[in-house]
């Protein structure tokens, strides 16, 4: 791997940009390497080419969940079932965006796809902001970037309306409709994020509003904030934790969307592509592809395999095993009562000091945005670092 030292960004001003996680707080480090990977055009493009093929992979994988009710595959909630149904068979459920997490795609390693974060937005901060101020501040060509995420997230809002590929008609078919951002109380990194993301919508056009998840009244004939009613409401809060936390909130929401009186963003059917078990099922359709790993809801047998469950986060619940049975590393946490799902384990690029570094491409209705998270063990967990990129050729 090629890596350039580069001079941090100072903390004041990773605050005013609302990167408020710029410091770990486990032992004082700065969350973003003071150190870029340097990238070919090339590689940047396979990267490209991986997200677009692999989400039209994961509509077919979700479609043959759907038409033959494999939802206990993939350890959907039974009382969101329903709403996935509603929410895929209907264009206006747009899928916003997305973070496809990739092992390999340097130095001539394969690209293969370790999960697919449909519903989360993660990372979106530090690889749509941060990693292009880095290059800024230390007098690179901050163009020498994979990363356009957001022109094509305002873009990708803009498509709530006009639902085809080009914007060009938004503002004519737009009638005023607003959207009600939310994020969990507490929760400052999501705050932060949601209130990026509704820049980004009020941007695009869109009459925007924040409130916490707590603030905001659920009925059947909508969603209502401050006695104003919003069309669409963009939730930071997963959707299982909707489903098995807030069972009278799911249930009012398959009630809402049922009867056309709010839009949810991310649509409910992103679960399918969020959880883990559709890994297997994109297995199953697609086996030997070259982006895929094979994976299997039982341990794969004579190979080194990665035991992960279908909704862990931030590398927790995950167990790295050798082909001869024996434990590598293991990551404990709050997710045990998932079903497992065993893939095979993948190579992560490395650079000379032995850390691991796994590629995240975001994903807006195409491939917008390239960032890696890096660190000391093979399991990428919230202590993990990321590192910026730039595409250099020479």
């Amino acid at each position: 791997m090629k890596l350039q030292k580069v001079k941090p960004l100072e903390k004041e001003f990773l605050d005013q940009i609302h990167f408020s996680w710029h410091t770990h707080a486990h032992d004082d480090s700065a969350f973003l390497k003071d150190e870029i990977v340097l990238v070919s055009q090339q590689e940047v493009e396979a990267y490209y080419h991986a997200a677009n093929e692999l989400y039209d992979m994961c509509v077919e994988a979700a479609e043959y969940v759907i038409e033959n009710d494999l939802f206990h595959e993939l350890d959907i909630p039974f009382n969101l079932i329903d709403l996935i149904k509603k929410s895929w068979e209907n264009d206006v459920h747009w899928h916003l965006y997305g973070r496809f997490d990739f092992a390999g795609g340097l130095d001539g390693l394969p690209i293969k796809l370790l999960e697919f974060n449909a519903d989360t937005p993660t990372s979106l901060i530090e690889t749509s902001i941060a990693q292009w101020a880095l290059l800024k501040y230390n007098h690179l060509d901050d163009a020498k970037q994979f990363n356009n995420i957001y022109e094509a997230l305002r873009e990708n809002f803009q498509r709530l309306v006009t639902l085809e590929e080009s914007v060009e008609s938004f503002e004519e078919r737009y009638e005023g409709w607003k959207i009600l951002f939310s994020s969990v109380r507490g929760a400052q990194e999501d705050e932060d994020t949601t209130r990026y993301l509704m820049e980004i919508a009020e941007q695009a056009g869109f009459d925007v509003a924040f409130a916490y998840v707590d603030e905001v009244e659920f009925s059947d004939e909508g969603i209502f904030y401050q006695d104003e009613q919003y069309e669409y409401w963009f939730k930071l809060l997963p959707w299982e934790d909707i489903a098995i936390e807030e069972g009278e909130l799911a249930t009012l929401l398959d009630e809402i969307v049922t009867n056309q009186k709010a839009i949810i963003l991310n649509p409910a059917y992103t679960l399918l592509f969020q959880s883990k078990g559709i890994l297997k099922i994109l297995w199953d359709l697609f086996p030997n592809h070259p982006l895929l790993l094979e994976t299997r809801f039982e341990p794969l047998k004579n190979q080194a395999y990665v035991e992960k469950k279908c909704f862990g986060r931030e590398g927790e619940n995950v167990t790295i095993v050798d082909r001869n049975g024996s434990i590598i590393d293991k990551q404990e946490g709050p997710y045990e009562n998932f079903r497992s799902v065993y893939q095979a384990k993948a190579t992560l690029n490395q650079d000379e000091k032995g850390n691991y570094y796994q590629a995240g491409v975001f994903f807006a209705y195409e491939g917008c945005g390239l960032g890696f998270r890096t660190a000391s063990r093979p399991i990428i967990e919230d202590r993990a670092h990321f590192a910026a990129h730039m595409i250099n050729d020479v």
